[in-house]
């Protein structure tokens, strides 16, 4: 999965996920390849050995969190926002005071750059770094640009310096197609943010923005909160299976794949009781969000928030929902039954399919069907054959190969955290990432990419390299073996990386644009048609290799694993559309007619069909309502175009250069920079005649 985090005009458009083609244009030509760097070594090997550690040390010079001189300490986050605030009073009034043209766009790009290399890094810290001061430090950091985001989406004098430029039609007819795009995007944003208004409504428009960003921060941390019940409320066969405090156990997740019954449903219920507090936060989220779009002139959130994407509305993601959901529901109530048969056959006593069930039962019917026991796949999918796996792939689909760099003390923060350099076979070094993939206390159970640099082609004609964070959470190596990966696990890291290719290959003139700052619906495509190659044997075959005899996975196996997954596929994808249109309703109409879990409690019956259990409020949990509000359908339509690409360009072969060049090329290329229609209507179709 993706973590977006939008901030506005001048932050990120798709900042953490949450963002032109090496050939394309003018601009390319200019830009200088980078030199290979000796120190690089082979990914395979550096993700199956235990980090060195030396750079890590207490002697040498400590260079700060991703190189960045000021972050050696927390204070550092200080220094580095106040030093971006100073620089953006500096562009602003540069703005305001040049003549309108091509130059005001790679002002109001820079203004943009200069903002997101502070709020996005300080973004990504404040969740995963292990010490709370520098957390703490990246929080209020986030909180210092996000409110200085939204004063600038309401700048009056700013705006005016763009309006000048786009009211211009003989300026407006010399911009170069790109160009002209950003420079409507930056209109966008301050409309969406208010500008139309009077000095009063602007300033409450900003006091909202505000709040909702506070609001968001606080429900964000809430849905990770684990709850805790007294030991004796528990039956004492059953306890162990949680943690214990005190007199008390403590339940951090819904513990979905326990065998036990009476485990997962207690889990459920208890994980998944409301607490007052987060009910309140969510509310208040909701309300403020309401108020803010009725405020810039929208009749709901959801219809501002889905401007310039795929969907376009509110009205077209509901019948996109509805008609897939139709289309789902005779296989979702085959699922159910195959699944109330299983739970009958193991559990005669209670029968009756409950939502802590299907991730269970659907396990164990794949398990007894094809016989696809993790424990059999994981010796053949070690962390470094699947890293090499990638690195085939992508050198023959795209020329592009990663290569393990070792970080300078103080430049990661975790010692078993990878750098990679991603080359390409005639352009040189295109941009780092950051590889966090290893479980450790207090982070986030969740898998993501961050944006912590856009790439953006600099007045000196070099290109600000791209830098990202992929984020997994997988088991360390042991003693005995590396580390080794489920086939879900694998599924996954594919997907992240999907992400990071659209950042390394979205190569635009501006970082506004660059990358996966795109919209939310189209963010997604990359990273599922990923998965595609991870589930074909013949990517499969060039890297699965049992990590102690070097046997390779049988092509029987990677074959049951497939076919397995279309086991209870349409009860997945239907929990799927329920999330969505709880997504949807809850940013529609305001007042809403009900409370949030009674509008759960409808919509799951509507859309899912399983029972609501009284007396708990998932939504509570519902952590993508952050940073994905009104947005989650996003994974769905994404999933559909994936599909149609996957289908017309890879299926006959899925290392077909002259596919993958047309896809970086039609695609990945543009970032954000290109309508997300035009980008999928120029891929597919020529494709056909590749494969």
């Amino acid at each position: 999965m993706l973590c977006v985090g939008r901030l506005g005009g001048f932050g990120a458009r798709a900042a953490a996920l949450p963002p032109r083609w090496a050939g394309q244009g003018s601009f390319q030509a200019g830009i200088r390849a980078r030199r290979v760097s000796t120190s690089w070594s082979p990914v395979g090997a550096a993700f199956n050995v235990k980090p060195q550690g030396s750079r890590l040390d207490l002697f040498g010079e400590r260079r700060g969190l991703f190189g960045v001189p000021e972050l050696s300490a927390p204070e550092g986050f200080h220094i580095a926002q106040e030093k971006a605030l100073r620089k953006t009073e500096l562009l602003v009034d540069r703005a305001c005071s040049t003549p309108p043209g091509p130059q005001t766009v790679l002002i109001f790009d820079e203004l943009s750059d200069s903002l997101c290399r502070v709020a996005d890094l300080a973004d990504f810290v404040k969740i995963a770094h292990p010490e709370p001061a520098f957390r703490e430090a990246a929080e209020e950091a986030c909180r210092s640009i996000g409110t200085m985001v939204e004063k600038l989406n309401t700048n009056v004098d700013l705006y005016q310096s763009l309006q000048k430029l786009l009211t211009d039609k003989k300026l407006v007819d010399s911009l170069d197609p790109e160009t002209r795009r950003v420079a409507e995007l930056f209109m966008f944003d301050f409309e969406i943010s208010g500008i139309h208004l009077d000095k009063e409504k602007r300033k409450r428009a900003v006091d909202l923005n505000v709040k909702i960003l506070d609001l968001s921060s606080t429900f964000l941390m809430g849905t990770n909160f684990p709850n805790k019940i007294e030991k004796h409320l528990l039956p004492e066969h059953i306890r162990h299976n949680f943690t214990s405090a005190g007199d008390h156990i403590i339940i951090d997740g819904l513990h979905a794949e326990a065998p036990d019954d009476l485990v997962r449903e207690a889990a459920y219920k208890i994980f998944l009781y409301p607490n007052a507090g987060q009910l309140k936060c969510l509310e208040e989220l909701l309300s403020s969000r309401d108020l803010l779009a009725k405020l810039v002139g929208y009749s709901t959130f959801s219809h501002r928030a889905l401007q310039g994407t795929i969907a376009k509305n509110p009205e077209t993601v509901m019948q996109f929902l509805e008609k897939l959901s139709d289309k789902l529901s005779e296989r979702t109530l085959k699922d159910f039954e195959m699944i109330r048969e299983m739970k009958m056959k193991l559990n005669p006593q209670n029968s009756e399919v409950m939502p802590w069930d299907p991730p269970y039962y659907s396990g164990v019917i794949r398990a007894e069907r094809y016989n696809i026991e993790p424990s059999l796949y994981c010796p053949f999918f070690s962390l470094g054959a699947c890293m090499e796996g990638l690195n085939i792939l992508l050198n023959r689909l795209l020329g592009i190969s990663l290569y393990a760099e070792q970080p300078a003390k103080g430049e990661v923060w975790s010692e078993d955290v990878r750098k990679l350099a991603v080359v390409h076979e005639s352009e040189g070094l295109l941009g780092y990432i950051y590889c966090d993939f290893f479980q450790r206390a207090d982070k986030p159970h969740q898998d993501c990419h961050f944006t912590i640099r856009g790439g953006r082609l600099k007045e000196d004609g070099d290109y600000q390299l791209p830098v990202v964070v992929l984020m997994l959470n997988l088991p360390r190596s042991s003693r005995s073996s590396p580390t080794l990966l489920t086939p879900g696990m694998m599924e996954n890291l594919f997907h992240e990386m999907g992400h990071a290719m659209h950042s390394m290959l979205g190569r635009t003139r501006y970082q506004h644009v660059t990358g996966t700052r795109c919209p939310t619906d189209f963010a997604e495509v990359p990273s599922i048609l990923m998965e595609y190659f991870a589930n074909d044997y013949r990517v499969v075959n060039q890297f699965a290799r049992h990590y102690q005899t070097g046997q390779p996975l049988p092509k029987n196996m990677v074959s049951r694993l497939c076919e397995s997954k279309k086991v209870c596929a349409a009860a997945d994808m239907q929990l799927q559309v329920f999330y969505a249109a709880l997504d949807q309703i809850y940013h529609g109409k305001h007042p809403l007619r009900n409370s949030t879990t009674d509008i759960l409690k409808e919509t799951q019956e509507k859309f899912y069909g399983l029972p609501y259990v009284p007396n708990t409020a998932w939504q509570l949990r519902f952590s993508h309502l952050v940073g994905y509000g009104a947005k989650y359908y996003s994974y769905l339509m994404s999933r559909a175009v994936a599909s149609m690409l996957w289908k017309e360009c890879f299926l006959r072969d899925p290392f077909n250069r002259a596919a993958g060049e047309r896809y970086r090329r039609e695609m990945l290329a543009h970032g954000g920079g290109r309508e997300p229609m035009l980008m999928v209507e120029g891929c597919p179709q020529p494709c056909q005649h590749l494969v």
